[in-house]
């Protein structure tokens, strides 16, 4: 085709016309190097300064977050929240599909490095308005007065600066707020002054066979404490929510609302209370005054760069996202502890096959615990842990058939065919902080152009030595349940404490009110701030913890 149709008919590129004087394309350079740098009236415009300043941002929607922002707005203060993530719709938005549920996780890169490498994505956080608590499991089993003493009782490890009677009244209240079912009395602290409020949720297939092998081998075990709901339950503030199905899915939202996650509860409360949340707002900056405290925060929100001016900061993002904003904006530094004492609980499974059709996907995952081992006899370790039995859905299962027992193609396939006959046990237990275990920035850089963070991880001895101990009595419990090809996957989960709480700024980041040493009106309330990591889940205490700063902090304002 001749060129000059070409151009008429405006199909392809025109060609440009090769210039063969050389003082003309100088000239040209020039030009084009004049029309591309910007003017003055090109330049960005500087950020607006909000006139409008609010008591308190908090950033971060999850546990940590969402109990503190419902009893801040409750007391009258203006308060917004930033949440990273979107805000959804359960009942439009979750499938029962775990990989079409995968937007719920943070799926950030960060970097894992180590001897005992920890996973992330769907493993440890998510994402959106609710933040972790749209995809945690719901267990909420209490912490005992001894994990918060493992220093005093073992020589190793760091104790709380409070004792368990500091958290108790804050257990009781979420339980009862939550709507959590669970057994009364609970058998391994038949005083405790309230019971739970709704009745334990039924047994899935591995929690029975485990109930029935644990009886012969003499081991207690109850059904398990579960933020979800066993009947339909008038939560104040909110209104009535219904019992949850059995869905089991509970990883992947919960699209009943029967899961007590804080989009559901405490996060309504706190706008009908006034709060403002603000979805789909990445925070960069905190800005501080010449005084060294917080002013203010940048946030990025739809392409846009906004400013919030605030007279208070409470920092809720989670122990990866927490110290990295920290160390961005190389603040509350002074104690060389940001980052550091990163721990991840000992999360052991064990796996058997059985005759029977067990249907792991179905059910609350968690329903059986044990806490006979939450101290055992003859350990050569510090601490302890609880044992449960678990659900697992099948993308899921196949992912750790490929980690831990290397199968692939056909084999994969082969055994999957099985998946409807598999159980498992697992284990939550104590991690001691180590010098090695610690968080950083590393050189390469996110979307953001952020640099990413690199956690690293080795499980030390005392994690190997529970782990072994865990590992020998899980498969006594599934030989006596008839299991056959019996294998263990050794994995950690829950990351914590990269921002301790302690009675010094020598050693610890905030005191035990939440508040940063080095700035008078910073607040942190996560996982980050445990001194040790409790041999129980974290969300229940997490929660406790946000309710409890939440009221050191308005009585400092009498």
């Amino acid at each position: 085709m001749p060129e000059e149709e070409v151009l008429e008919e405006s199909v392809l590129n025109p060609v440009k016309p090769e210039i063969q004087d050389p003082l003309l394309q100088a000239l040209l350079a020039e030009s084009a190097a004049l029309d591309a740098a910007p003017t003055e009236q090109e330049l960005p415009d500087l950020l607006p300064n909000p006139v409008e300043e609010v008591d308190c941002v908090v950033i971060g929607t999850g546990a940590g977050g969402a109990p503190l922002l419902a009893r801040l707005a409750m007391a009258g203060l203006k308060v917004v929240a930033l949440e990273a993530g979107p805000r959804r719709n359960p009942a439009r938005d979750y499938a029962t599909d775990e990989k079409a549920q995968s937007f719920l996780f943070w799926n950030d890169e960060r970097l894992s490095a180590g001897q005992s490498p920890v996973a992330f994505g769907k493993n440890n956080s998510g994402t959106g308005v609710g933040g972790s608590t749209l995809h945690y499991t719901a267990y909420t089993p209490r912490a005992h007065a001894n994990d918060l003493t493992l220093h005093r009782d073992f020589g190793q490890g760091v104790d709380w600066p409070f004792g368990i009677e500091e958290l108790e009244p804050y257990y009781e209240e979420l339980e009862h707020f939550l709507g959590v079912s669970g057994p009364t009395p609970y058998p391994w602290n038949p005083s405790r002054r309230k019971g739970y409020p709704l009745a334990p949720l039924p047994l899935n297939g591995a929690a029975q066979l485990m109930q029935r092998a644990c009886a012969q081998l003499g081991i207690q075990t109850s059904p398990a404490a579960n933020a979800a709901l066993s009947a339909r339950y008038y939560q104040e503030g909110i209104g009535w929510r219904e019992a949850c199905t059995n869905r089991g899915f509970c990883q992947a939202g919960c699209n009943r609302g029967a899961k007590a996650s804080m989009d559901v509860t405490f996060l309504p409360l706190a706008e009908s209370y006034g709060a403002e949340i603000r979805a789909d707002a990445f925070v960069t900056e905190i800005e501080r005054d010449e005084q060294g405290r917080v002013t203010g925060v940048v946030y990025e929100q739809y392409g846009q760069t906004v400013r919030q001016r605030c007279r208070h900061l409470f920092l809720c993002a989670g122990a990866v996202e927490t110290p990295r904003l920290l160390m961005l904006n190389e603040l509350a530094l002074s104690s060389g502890h940001v980052g550091k004492n990163f721990m991840a609980h000992p999360g052991m499974q064990v796996w058997g096959t059985f005759p029977e059709d067990i249907r792991p996907y179905k059910g609350i995952p968690g329903g059986l615990i044990s806490e006979d081992t939450h101290r055992p006899k003859n350990a050569d370790f510090a601490g302890g842990y609880l044992l449960q039995s678990i659900g697992v859905m099948p993308v899921t299962f196949a992912t750790q058939m490929v980690r831990q027992r290397k199968l692939w193609g056909q084999a994969l396939r082969d055994y999957m065919r099985s998946y409807n006959h598999m159980a498992g046990i697992n284990i939550l237990g104590d991690c001691l902080p180590h010098a090695a275990n610690f968080l950083e920035l590393a050189e390469e850089k996110d979307a953001r152009g952020l640099p990413k963070p690199r956690l690293h991880f080795t499980a030390q001895e005392n994690e190997q030595r529970m782990n072994r101990h865990a590992e020998k009595l899980m498969r006594q419990i599934w030989e006596a349940a008839g299991a056959r090809d019996i294998w263990a996957f050794e994995r950690y989960a829950h990351v914590i404490g990269t921002a301790r709480m302690g009675l010094s700024g020598d050693d610890a980041v905030v005191n035990p009110e939440g508040r940063a040493f080095d700035v008078p009106n910073l607040y942190i309330c996560d996982n980050s701030v445990f001194p040790s990591a409790l041999s129980v889940n974290p969300a229940l205490t997490i929660m406790a913890l946000s309710l409890r700063t939440a009221d050191k902090f308005l009585a400092s304002l009498r």
